[in-house]
């Protein structure tokens, strides 16, 4: 598979995707665990089939040392026993809000009140806006076809 798009030689693309690459910065400093940003990035990128993510997240999440039983089971997060409380709040909300359109009415109140019992106010606002990026990605992605199974940690920063 060839990409449609080289979103960092085309000149519109690359401006653009150096700015959402700075928009990561706020969420990283903002004390929101490592892994679970790896965690969030990984299952909303399974859910929007997003196989150049879900390559980028998983590589990445080992690098950082994440355990790959863990991220086997992301997909299938419900039903798994590996994930702490605070973990398996945030994986339902970004389940929810990468499967908005699916939910009439948006995220339900008791998902948002899990995310409540677990992260303060700037981890929550980084995981919102967490989940608003990755979605973003997700979907030009998608759109450009980029192909997936080449990337290394650390090539983009």
């Amino acid at each position: 598979m060839e990409a449609r798009l080289n979103l960092f030689e085309n000149p519109v693309a690359g401006k653009f995707m150096k700015y959402l690459m700075a928009a990561n910065k706020p969420i990283a400093d903002s004390g929101l665990p490592e892994a679970t940003q790896e965690l969030v990035k990984l299952r909303a990128s399974q859910i929007n089939g997003c196989g150049f993510c879900t390559d980028m997240h998983f590589k990445d999440a080992v690098a950082a040392g994440e355990e790959v039983t863990r991220l086997n089971l992301v997909a299938a997060w419900g039903e798994a026993t590996v994930f702490t409380d605070a973990e398996r709040a945030a994986l339902a909300l970004v389940e929810e809000g990468t499967r908005i359109a699916d939910a009439a009415g948006g995220v339900p109140d008791d998902t948002w009140q899990q995310a409540v019992k677990h992260y303060d106010e700037a981890q929550l606002s980084a995981l919102v806006m967490l989940i608003a990026l990755i979605n973003t990605y997700n979907r030009i992605n998608v759109i450009t076809q980029q192909p997936a199974g080449h990337y290394q940690p650390g090539m983009f920063g």
